[in-house]
This record gives structure tokens, C-alpha cells and sequence, in this order.
């Protein structure tokens, strides 16, 4: 387990796989960005889901992954809020570009990590390209019950402290700020892909082509009979690795 800071003191955790052997130039990295916490396992290991992903990037590839344990999960400091979780993406590709043996950052995401990884990379140019896998479009239904949001996150342990957030409706309007459509217009022309399950029943498999319609020129994949949970999905893993594998030709 990896350990750094945000820009407000507070301690994130991670998983880093590098590989084994150690190619002459630099590697590239990705910063892997979770899905939300799901009851069975809660904030505290809701991140575990996607280690052997990385790991197997490392081993498999060559690169440099980073599974980000967001504020509130696994051994991180803070309490969830959307805005935030988005901060503490942003640090973790600052972390994976402080790398010494790292030369380029991507960022991949599943569920609400997909629009967190596009909102995070919508004006930070260190990321040179994104993928999201079931990622909403947007956030505004939050809106719509955010004390029953927050109660949730709380039981999941991701909300912690007990005065936390001072405002419920604040707390919602930062999730409406994170638009992944809007992002997706925003990191054209780096590259984009785009994956969707067809029987997802969490996320629409339109909030996947309008965010492919605003980048413009995003690969979009909808894999047939999957469902939101594509990170146990073989196939949309074997299409990620091989669209980050067509990334390295655009390392200098």
C-alpha cells in the first residue's frame, strides 16, 4: 500500500503494482478509479475489487497502475463527498506523474469512477487519455433524496464524522458540478473510450453514447448481455488493455 497527501493534508491510500522487471524507458501509468462502495463490503474494501486488475497490468504490460482508495474508503482519511472523491483523483495522478520511472498518465473508471476519472481530466493535460466503463452522465437525480444518499454513504462507512457535511444540499449541489458528458467535449481531442453494458439497470447505456457524442471521436463499446458490474467482465477488461495498450505509441 502507496501513501500520499492532497492539497488539504489529508492522507489517501492506494494500491501501486509496478512490474517486475524494469524496461529502459520510462513506464507508462494509469490511475484506476473504482466504483462506489457496494453493501457487501462496504467503504473499507470497496477498492480490493480492482487490485488484481492492476496487478495483472503491471505483470502483463509493463506499466505503472494505481488503484486509488478515494477519502473515507480502505485506509484513507476524510469523508465522501463527489466533489471531493474528484479532488482525490487529481491527486492520485500528481502522485503517479511524481513518479520517477513513470513518463504519462491515463486514467481509467468504473461506475461513478468513469465520470470522476473525465471530470478530473477535463483541465489537467497530465492525463493524456481517459476510459470510462458504466459511467452516469451526470448527477442531478442526487438532488432528488440526498439525506437518503448521505444516511447510505454513512452506513458504508465512507461518512464518518458525525457533523458531516454541515449542508446536505451543498453537499449535493457539488455532485451536479461533475458532469461526465460535459468533461468528454472537454478532453477532445485526447483520446477516449467508452464502455457500457446493455443490460445495465444503474446506468442507462445512453449516458454512455451522449458522453461518446461529446467527445466526438471517443471509441464506444456497448458489450452485449453485460451489466454495471464490468470490472468481473472479461470482455470490456480485455478491450481497456488493449486500448491502453494502443496508447504507448503516443508516449514521446
Amino acid at each position: 500500500m502507496t501513501h500520499w497527501q492532497t492539497t488539504g493534508g489529508l492522507k489517501l491510500a492506494g494500491h501501486l503494482a509496478l512490474p517486475e522487471s524494469r524496461r529502459v524507458r520510462a513506464l507508462p501509468g494509469v490511475v484506476l478509479c473504482p466504483g462506489f462502495p457496494a453493501a457487501a463490503n462496504g467503504g473499507s474494501r470497496a477498492a480490493e475489487r480492482v487490485y488484481p486488475l492492476a496487478d495483472r497490468i503491471a505483470r502483463n504490460m509493463e506499466w505503472a497502475a494505481l488503484v486509488l482508495n478515494y477519502r473515507g474508503c480502505g485506509d484513507s482519511e476524510g469523508d465522501f463527498s463527489l466533489g471531493a472523491w474528484a479532488e482525490d483523483v487529481r491527486s492520485a495522478v500528481g502522485y503517479m506523474n511524481g513518479l520517477e520511472q513513470v513518463e504519462g498518465v491515463w486514467s481509467a473508471g468504473f461506475g461513478i469512477g468513469g465520470a470522476l476519472a473525465a471530470h478530473a481530466a477535463r483541465d489537467d493535460l497530465r492525463v493524456r487519455g481517459v476510459a470510462t466503463m458504466g459511467a452516469p452522465a451526470d448527477f442531478d437525480h442526487w438532488e432528488l433524496d440526498a439525506s437518503r444518499v448521505v444516511e447510505y454513504a454513512r452506513s458504508l462507512g465512507i461518512i464518518s464524522a458525525s457533523g458531516f457535511p454541515e449542508s446536505v444540499d451543498s453537499w449535493a449541489q457539488s455532485a451536479r458540478s461533475i458532469r461526465a458528458d460535459r468533461c468528454a467535449a472537454e478532453i477532445a481531442p485526447r483520446p477516449m473510450l467508452v464502455l457500457h453494458g446493455s443490460n445495465d439497470t444503474e446506468v442507462s447505456p445512453l449516458d454512455a453514447r451522449a458522453i461518446a457524442d461529446a467527445h466526438g471521436d471517443a471509441g464506444l463499446r456497448i458489450i452485449s448481455g453485460a451489466d454495471h458490474r464490468l470490472h468481473s467482465d472479461p470482455r470490456c477488461i480485455a478491450i481497456l488493455l488493449g486500448w491502453l495498450d494502443s496508447q504507448i505509441t503516443l508516449i514521446p
